[in-house]
């Protein structure tokens, strides 16, 4: 009986411990072949991570290779907010942790723990974002076990303020200004992808990344400028601006040959490391973007057209009074009382006299003096295409009715940006042959190829013949007009027009002026062009920015060492 009994117990546990195993057999077969799968499937999701790998953004640097931006490694201190709570064996608990890394950075330790603490099962969580290699290893130096980094590249400018106007800026949502925007095709580079698995508090398991997207850098932007006198430019109309009482200042170093531009200096300035202190107006170039009346530095465009269309020679003379009425009842007068005066073409300049300059002017139909002045650039947008350039104003001819029929060839009623202005006199430097105005040499790709080379085709304008007498009486300014002394470069013979323009506002002419020094040098054989001009000085005396022109000029010969002159200037009659 008890045989038969303990042979029932062991079938029944037979039984059961068979029914176990085919349960976990069926368990096992349908989880290894029927799901295995989609269990892989979903533990790789749950294991694999994504991982950015940047390109890095490409340099901008001068004419000589100096680096005016670039990018760098920067460092997001990250957390897993579910590890570092959930831990009880650590040596450091959060909050002294928290201090410990707060000490390096000098964040809020509450604030901090706060965020940790928002989404207790998250893996993810910000400590600080974009800090430099030296916090980095500060912070990593701590060992603590639930920080974890992430890289990526982050834009700085190591000339500050030099050429940071042209330079511009990267935003949070890229490029925001400047080069940086306009040239971002050459700049822009395109981040990889890679996975890698993660353990379970998320650090990253050795060998295990799989790239799937390479990165690719971007191309070196190579600028015309020189950064070294683009500095010095830069400090000598800030200087400018505060003895003047001036709003404003730019400057314009322009290569006669090539028209390569070699200062562009804005004041205000910009310091693309700390874009929220600018001044809004500081955040492009003015030189590009903000056109003004040019006033009398364009009677040598106009001397220069007369004299090519062949109707006076520097010579020619006119009898000059200080007012001359118009049909409309206005009238042209000149800056100062003079009495009546015998003044050749040469004198014009040399006097500024908008009188002498207006019944010059008659002697050439208005159609054919717009298309010198349009020819020359006026009106037009520079090669550069600069982000937010302006193109002046050039009204049509037949726009131009009584006194502004004259008016525009002494520099009102029309406008012009300091760097148009520069090619002007870059053209009468170069024998008449405007060229294209370049700022970007080309960009060079990492593979170094060079594509987007400006062209280096000129234009001609005006003749040589015409263009050397300009020139020529240009030099009787800087010998000859109240500001002389001022001019003087010692060993090298200046030409040079000033302007001084009324400044409009609300339909009419106030107190407000812009004045402004152009020209070239060396006279006898041209190579750079400058262009200072002042914004709403407290005076309205053009000579005040002669001395500013001169130690520009001087600096820039300087620089680029420039030969002195060889021959003494010609002597023009002024008077006949």
């Amino acid at each position: 009986m008890r045989t038969r009994r303990s042979r029932a117990r062991i079938s029944v546990a037979v039984l059961v411990v068979f029914a176990v195993v085919v349960v976990f057999v069926i368990r096992l077969v349908d989880i290894q072949i029927v799901q295995a799968g989609e269990l892989n499937a979903e533990s790789q999701d749950k294991r694999a991570r994504t991982l950015v790998t940047y390109g890095t953004r490409g340099n901008i640097v001068d004419a000589s290779g100096a680096v005016l931006a670039d990018s760098v490694l920067r460092y997001d201190i990250t957390a897993s907010p579910r590890v570092a709570l959930s831990r009880s064996d650590s040596v450091t608990s959060v909050p002294d942790a928290l201090a410990r890394i707060a000490a390096i950075t000098g964040q809020d330790p509450a604030v901090m723990y706060a965020d940790l603490s928002a989404d207790p099962k998250s893996d993810f969580a910000y400590v600080i974002k974009s800090v430099s290699l030296d916090v980095y290893e500060k912070i990593d130096a701590l060992n603590i076990p639930w920080i974890y980094t992430m890289r990526h590249p982050a834009r700085t400018y190591p000339n500050g303020q030099i050429a940071g106007n042209l330079v511009g800026f990267i935003g949070t949502d890229g490029p925001q200004a400047g080069l940086e925007l306009t040239q971002d095709k050459c700049l822009a580079s395109t981040d990889g992808t890679a996975t890698y698995e993660s353990a379970e508090d998320g650090t990253q398991l050795p060998g295990s990344v799989v790239t799937s997207q390479e990165p690719k850098d971007g191309g070196t932007l190579r600028l015309t400028i020189d950064r070294d006198l683009q500095w010095y430019v830069q400090q000598r109309m800030q200087q400018a601006a505060g003895d003047l009482g001036a709003t404003w200042t730019t400057a314009v170093v322009i290569r006669i040959s090539d028209g390569h531009l070699m200062t562009v200096a804005d004041w205000p300035t910009l310091d693309p490391n700390n874009v929220d202190d600018a001044l809004r107006s500081a955040l492009g170039s003015r030189a590009f973007s903000t056109p003004y009346e040019p006033g009398s530095t364009i009677k040598a465009l106009t001397a220069a057209s007369l004299v090519d269309a062949g109707v006076v020679t520097p010579a020619s003379g006119v009898v000059v009074p200080y007012s001359l009425p118009q049909p409309d009842g206005s009238s042209i007068h000149d800056a100062f009382y003079h009495d009546t005066e015998n003044l050749t073409l040469t004198g014009a300049l040399v006097e500024s006299s908008n009188v002498a300059i207006a019944q010059f002017s008659d002697l050439l139909p208005a159609p054919r003096r717009h298309d010198y002045m349009a020819a020359f650039g006026l009106g037009s947008y520079t090669e550069v295409n600069f982000n937010g350039e302006s193109t002046g104003d050039l009204p049509d001819a037949d726009q131009w009715f009584g006194r502004s029929n004259y008016s525009v060839q002494y520099g009102q009623g029309i406008s012009a940006t300091s760097v148009q202005m520069a090619s002007i006199f870059q053209t009468l430097g170069n024998g008449g042959v405007r060229m294209p105005v370049t700022l970007v040499e080309g960009c060079q790709w990492p593979d170094g190829t060079v594509t987007d080379t400006p062209s280096s085709e000129g234009r001609r304008v005006v003749s040589q013949s015409a263009a050397d007498q300009t020139i020529a009486m240009m030099e009787q300014v800087a010998n000859k007009s109240g500001s002389a002394p001022n001019l003087q470069i010692p060993g090298y013979r200046t030409a040079v027009k000033s302007g001084t323009a009324e400044v409009a506002e609300n339909g009419e002419y106030g107190n407000k002026v812009v004045i402004s020094y152009a020209g070239v040098a060396p006279a006898d054989d041209p190579q750079y062009a400058v262009v200072v001009t002042a914004g709403i000085p407290d005076s309205v005396y053009s000579g005040l920015i002669a001395p500013v022109w001169r130690d520009v000029m001087a600096q820039t010969l300087t620089t680029f060492r420039v030969a002195p002159s060889t021959t003494s200037a010609p002597d023009l009659p002024v008077y006949w």
